[in-house]
């Protein structure tokens, strides 16, 4: 009895294990392959991986599947997964993984802030807090030199590819109640495409087929098992108990970024942790906002598989 309690609580630490390790990675691997190529290496990875679990298990029955009345959404969900990623491994390429694993808590705030101007949702004060907390630690993460203001272009683009997500996550709330796999296979097929005609143009250079596996297996792990893992943890645990524990993958991979780059945290960054930490709790656990948090960690999972 005991086992069959723990095993969402494992799947839901897992998903978020998982989806941690992604920039700590992606860092090292954007060392052999092109930013460009590398986005779409990863959503490639993803949207393979969860094709070939959709097709091993049978679908269950009384799953929504998504409509052609939805294909706007989709066509934005699918833009804005091309934008996103890109933003985020050239964010890397200029930032240290740490850095990026802390900002990606943004897309927190412009999740919240894009839900209450185009859907009208109504932020508590809790949120409102939380977003106070979460824009000041990005502040203090966005300079490599507060004393002379120097702007990390590399943060820029890591704010913007959380600010992408953040409208990404906008439009897939309105394909909440469909297919998760759908949704999956989707995003990482299509916008994996997108993103390898963007590097095919800008140019990726010669390439070992060795990184290139490593980076789409790092994409089936960190974006399509975390997924998988995430859909099994909220079946029993719900949506606002999987995600509390989700909101945390972030300070997974700022962990893991210490321990692969050996780099001191600064007292500046201590800072921004503390804060983002409470930025994060404080959102994981309004209740008043399910499904707001539900669609903010991560990406509007469906409660049945």
């Amino acid at each position: 009895m005991k086992t069959k309690k723990a095993k969402p609580i494992i799947f839901a630490i897992l998903a978020a294990a998982l989806y941690g390790i992604n920039s700590p990675l992606s860092k090292l691997l954007l060392a052999e392959i092109s930013p460009t190529l590398m986005a779409a290496l990863l959503y490639f990875g993803a949207g393979i991986g969860m094709l070939v679990i959709w097709l091993i298990k049978k679908p269950g029955n009384g799953i929504e599947h998504l409509e052609k009345k939805q294909w706007p959404y989709i066509l934005g969900m699918v833009v804005l997964d091309i934008i996103a990623p890109i933003c985020l491994m050239i964010g890397l390429q200029k930032t240290t993984a740490a850095n990026a694993s802390l900002l990606n808590n943004f897309e927190i705030v412009a999740t919240a802030l894009i839900s209450m101007v185009f859907f009208k949702e109504v932020l508590s004060k809790r949120l409102w807090v939380a977003i106070a907390v979460i824009s000041a630690a990005s502040f203090l993460l966005s300079f490599e030199d507060l004393s002379a203001l120097k702007f990390s272009l590399g943060s820029l683009f890591v704010l913007l590819a959380a600010v992408s997500w953040g409208l990404e996550n906008n439009c897939t709330r309105v394909l909440s109640k469909k297919d998760p796999f759908e949704i999956v296979i989707i995003k990482g097929l299509a916008s994996g495409a997108g993103a390898l005609v963007v590097a095919l143009i800008v140019g990726i250079g010669p390439i070992e087929i060795s990184y290139m596996l490593w980076a789409l297996l790092l994409g089936f792990v960190a974006y399509g098992l975390s997924i998988f893992f995430y859909v099994r943890a909220q079946r029993d645990l719900g949506a606002a108990k999987t995600s509390a524990f989700y909101a945390f993958a972030p300070f997974i991979g700022a962990g893991l970024s210490f321990l692969i780059f050996r780099n001191s945290p600064t007292i500046v960054y201590i800072i921004a942790l503390v804060l983002m930490i409470i930025g994060a709790y404080l959102v994981a656990t309004d209740y008043r906002h399910p499904h707001l948090v539900d669609i903010i960690f991560k990406h509007n999972k469906n409660q049945k598989e």
